[in-house]
Parts: structure tokens; sequence; C-alpha cells
């Protein structure tokens, strides 16, 4: 997001920013056991969302504590205003 800085490699999820380390260990997994490039293990089990009728806002909501907790001085309002400015353009949200 704006406050960090990551790598140029790194990828986030596609459905709630985290970041995801290159290793793979916060990847998600598809259907076959592979990784999944676009989205975390929180998000995303064995192809498919571990919260399939969550919508963006309920999503946002869920992310703003780990968001805050993660960012030392951030405030929830901090938080969700990145984030509803964010989370449209992530694939799993995108119109």
């Amino acid at each position: 997001m704006e406050n960090q800085e990551f790598p140029e490699n790194m990828t986030f999820c596609q459905c709630c920013a985290m970041p995801m380390d290159e290793a793979g260990e916060l990847k998600g997994t598809e259907a076959d056991g592979s990784k999944s490039d676009e989205y975390c293990v929180y998000c995303y089990k064995d192809g498919v969302f571990t919260a399939p009728d969550a919508t963006m806002e309920e999503m946002i909501e869920f992310c703003v504590p780990h968001m805050v907790s993660c960012n030392e001085g951030m405030t929830e309002e901090t938080a969700r205003e990145m984030m509803q400015k964010y989370f449209p353009e992530l694939k799993r949200w995108k119109k």
C-alpha cells in the first residue's frame, strides 16, 4: 500500500491486498494443489475463495484490524480509506 516500501517483484493478494512472499508460503492453492499466483492462503484454498459470499466492504472491514496492527501509528479510519481506494483495483473486486 502507500506507507510501506515493498520489493519491486512483490505480489499482492488480489482479494485482500496482503503482500505475498516469493517463496510461496503465503500463497493460496488451486484445485490441483499448486500455488496460486494471485490469492493468499487466507483468501483462497483448493481453487475457491474461503469466504465466497463476502462483499468487498465486508472484506475491507475484516482487514482493517490486521492492517492497523501491521502498521504502527495507522488508524482504523486511514486503513479503511486506503483499502476503499485500492480494493476496487484488485482482480476479485474489479468491475
